[in-house]
């Protein structure tokens, strides 16, 4: 499996390229920004992106999706309760004194269990608000799982709540019951920052760990 990670934008996003060896089919998590330096991860590949997926609907994981998808032609995916998000990113970005980035339409709503297919690979939905409504993370479910987590976990931290319905229950809810369930070599791709593994969160994350 081809797996790459592009900090993007000045929130420095992790955009995550996930892709079939042998078909060449991918697909994009979490296009910020920078969508050239997308592009040209693709192509070095010579991969054909099946869908871009956010994993939320702030800013600095959606400002690239209009872009990519004129890039690609492939469909967009966001869950349904983050919608207002993305219908608002002119707020956001206005909050951020930063100009705000086109938008698209949203092609198809992601739903929890859902699978996403690329080639002979797919990635499960799973739904985790806490950090937004409509969070998600996707699971990689290989030998040793990779787990996109967007922000709802990361290296020895969480998500804030502190924005426009978060919840700190939710988050901590949706971290026990999908995310600690996972197997403890489980490779964690945050949203932002280093990777980590479910067991090493599981030992020493002070929100989250199991002491």
């Amino acid at each position: 499996m081809i797996v790459e990670t592009i900090p993007v934008g000045a929130l420095m996003c992790n955009c995550v390229i996930i892709g079939d060896e042998a078909t060449r089919e991918a697909i994009v998590i979490d296009p910020g920004d920078e969508v050239e330096r997308i592009g040209a991860q693709l192509e070095r590949h010579g991969l054909r992106v099946r869908a871009i997926v956010a994993t939320h609907g702030h800013i600095d994981h959606v400002g690239g999706l209009a872009r990519l998808k004129d890039l690609t032609g492939a469909p967009v995916m966001l869950h349904e309760a983050d919608a207002p998000l993305y219908e608002n990113i002119a707020l956001q970005a206005q909050w951020l004194g930063v100009p705000p980035p086109p938008t698209t339409k949203i092609d198809a709503h992601l739903r929890d269990a859902q699978g996403l297919p690329f080639g002979s690979q797919a990635l499960e939905v799973r739904h985790t608000p806490g950090h937004s409504p409509g969070s998600v993370c996707m699971i990689a479910p290989l030998e040793v799982p990779i787990v996109l987590s967007g922000d709802t976990l990361f290296a020895g931290s969480i998500g804030r709540t502190d924005l426009w319905g978060g919840s700190l229950d939710q988050i901590l809810e949706s971290i026990r019951t999908t995310l600690l369930t996972m197997p403890d070599d489980s490779i964690v791709l945050p949203g932002h920052g280093p990777r980590t593994t479910i067991g090493s969160e599981r030992a020493s994350n002070p929100f989250v760990g199991e002491k």
